[in-house]
C-alpha cells in the first residue's frame, strides 16, 4: 500500500514538473523578447525582419517627414547612339524616405562599348540634400552589341532641404568612356520637356 502511495506521489510530482517545463518553454519566447528589448540586443526582431524580406542591416527610418511631399522628376540625355531612359518620369516622396527607381539602357550599336553617367540636379541647391545610396552613375559599364540593362537609383532626400523646394529634377547624361567627357547638362529645362514629353 505504501508502495502504491509513493508511486502516486511520484507521478503527481512528475506531472507537475512536466506542466512547469511546458509553461516555461511557452513563456520563453516572449520572455526572451522582453530581455532583448531591455538590453537593446534585438536578435529575434532581426530574424523576423529577414524572414519578411527586410534587410536587417538597414535601421528603421525614423526621420521621414510625412508632412511634406516632394515631386522628383527623372530625365535622361544620351551622348551617343544608344537608348537611355528612366523607367518612370516622376515619383512623389517624403523627405527622409528611401526610394528606388530604375533607368533603362540598351546598346543599339553593333560593337561593344563602355559608358558612364553624370548626374545633375535642378534646382542646384537640391544637390547637397539628394543622397544617393546606390546609383549606376558610381561605375563604368561595358555592354555588348544589343545588350539591355536596367539599373537602380536608391536615394533619400534630406529633410533639411528648404521647404520652398517642391520639385527636384534628377538628370543623367550617359556618355561613352574614352571620348571627351561632356559637361554636366543644365537641368532647369529637362530634355524630355524641351522636346516634348512623348520624345
Amino acid at each position: 500500500m505504501n508502495l502504491q502511495r509513493e508511486n502516486f506521489i511520484m507521478v503527481r510530482k512528475l506531472a507537475v514538473v512536466t506542466v512547469l517545463m511546458f509553461a516555461f518553454g511557452y513563456a520563453l519566447v516572449p520572455l526572451y523578447k522582453a530581455i532583448c528589448e531591455m538590453t537593446g540586443i534585438n536578435v529575434l526582431a532581426l530574424g523576423e525582419q529577414a524572414l519578411k524580406g527586410v534587410d536587417p542591416a538597414l535601421p528603421a527610418n525614423t526621420q521621414v517627414d510625412t508632412s511634406r511631399t516632394i515631386t522628383v522628376e527623372f530625365d535622361a540625355n544620351s551622348r551617343g547612339p544608344w537608348d537611355f531612359k528612366p523607367g518612370q518620369r516622376s515619383v512623389e516622396v517624403h523627405p527622409g524616405e528611401l526610394t528606388t527607381v530604375m533607368y533603362e539602357f540598351q546598346n543599339i550599336q553593333n560593337r561593344r562599348m563602355s559608358a558612364q553617367a553624370i548626374p545633375s540636379y535642378a534646382p542646384q541647391q537640391a544637390s547637397a540634400h539628394f543622397n544617393k545610396l546606390e546609383c549606376f552613375c558610381f561605375n563604368q559599364y561595358t555592354l555588348e552589341p544589343g545588350e539591355k540593362k536596367s539599373w537602380p537609383v536608391a536615394f533619400v532626400i534630406d529633410p533639411k532641404l528648404s521647404k520652398d523646394v517642391k520639385t527636384i529634377t534628377l538628370s543623367y547624361t550617359f556618355f561613352e568612356v574614352g571620348g571627351k567627357t561632356p559637361a554636366a547638362p543644365v537641368a532647369s529645362a529637362p530634355h524630355w520637356i524641351s522636346k516634348g514629353a512623348g520624345s
